[in-house]
């Protein structure tokens, strides 16, 4: 069965990765990565440009990745991806809302643009920044297919190895 249109926010102190499914609401893809600002001013755009992509793309669900400590306790940036989740349901009262854990999405986001070989950590400067953006929308990709995954079908044992 196919889920509504979902969108994915990876909310970071300076960036906020966005990924969002296809229209059928089947697969996870990286959709732009937000520069944040920073104070009050820079929340509201925040805000409106989150509230753009929603409406652009008719969106349903809304996931925020929510980064617990490895022992499953509330961090420092726990509190501030959830008050950005507080202010983002506020703005679309009628969507239906998720925060989901996203421990270790980050790291498994750099090993994968690690074993694709992509933008190498150790490169200059422009590759530096250009590689924060794609792991920002990488991660948001990984909260969503997490959040994609936990409908899935079962998976039925192999017949061979029954």
């Amino acid at each position: 069965m196919a889920h509504p249109r979902t969108l994915a926010l990876d909310v970071g102190d300076k960036r906020i990765g966005i990924a969002i499914t296809d229209e059928l609401g089947l697969t996870a893809q990286p959709l732009f990565t937000l520069h944040r600002e920073g104070g009050k001013s820079g929340l509201r755009a925040d805000l409106k440009a989150v509230s753009r992509f929603i409406r652009q793309h008719k969106v349903a669900i809304v996931i925020v990745g929510n980064p617990l400590h490895a022992d499953g306790s509330p961090s420092p940036q726990s509190a501030k991806a959830l008050a950005f989740a507080a202010e983002v349901r506020a703005a679309h009262p009628t969507l239906e809302h998720h925060l989901l854990d996203e421990r270790l999405t980050t790291r498994e986001a750099h090993a994968l643009l690690d074993e694709a070989g992509h933008l190498a950590r150790s490169t200059g400067h422009a590759a530096r920044i250009e590689r924060q953006h794609l792991i920002d929308q990488v991660a948001a990709v990984l909260i969503l297919e997490s959040y994609l995954s936990k409908d899935g079908p079962a998976l039925l044992p192999d017949p061979d190895q029954i």
